[in-house]
């Protein structure tokens, strides 16, 4: 499928339909066998990630950095697990069920960052373009492109990646592991008041 608009719809669609299955909201939304027919780049893996917003602020926020299953399932499990398994939050109501945006993030392969040093790491990145993917030892954090957003200075991104990782904001050691990715954005319209 080429058209975006239609591919946005749909993933939104399967993302939505998956947490109100969960809710007991009968029909909401919901995707019919028929949606599916001629949409063989569903089956294809892929990496995704699931944002859930209400009133502008975050609702939760789970992913996938690496493809390991097909894009429909994907999108589907991580819908849940925003919606009702993201430790900052407490699970989803159905009253909020109406209230809140849903965006879906498909991930392009992780590519490795040059990292010897903060300052060559942070000349490998792309402000506004990259999600970056923090790893040293058992510490893993991840970016997306949107949070640029919010941090549009390269170090307070990076600082802040950092702690979200559970480490100093100034931390750095030659064993860090960097790599980027882009996405292809998908945000629902005319929900949440933003």
């Amino acid at each position: 499928m080429n058209d975006p608009l239609r591919r946005g719809e749909l993933l939104i669609a399967l993302a939505r339909h998956a947490i109100a299955a969960q809710l007991g909201i009968a029909g909401a939304d919901a995707v019919k066998e028929t949606d599916m027919n001629g949409h063989e780049w569903l089956q294809e893996t892929a990496a995704t990630f699931v944002t859930l917003t209400m009133n502008g602020q975050l609702r939760g926020c789970i992913g996938s950095l690496e493809a390991h299953r097909p894009l429909i399932d994907d999108v589907q499990a991580n819908a849940v697990a925003a919606a009702f398994h993201d430790p900052r939050f407490s699970p989803l109501s159905r009253d909020e069920f109406d209230d809140v945006r849903v965006e879906v993030s498909v991930l392009s392969a992780l590519e490795p960052i040059p990292a010897h040093n903060e300052n060559m790491a942070l000349s490998n990145i792309r402000r506004g373009v990259d999600g970056v993917v923090f790893k040293y030892g058992t510490h893993q954090a991840t970016f997306l492109p949107q949070v640029w957003d919010q941090l549009p200075e390269p170090r307070q991104f990076m600082a802040h990646l950092k702690q979200k990782a559970g480490l100093s904001a100034g931390f750095w050691h030659p064993e860090v592991l960097l790599y980027k990715y882009q996405v292809s954005k998908y945000t629902e319209q005319g929900k949440s008041k933003e």
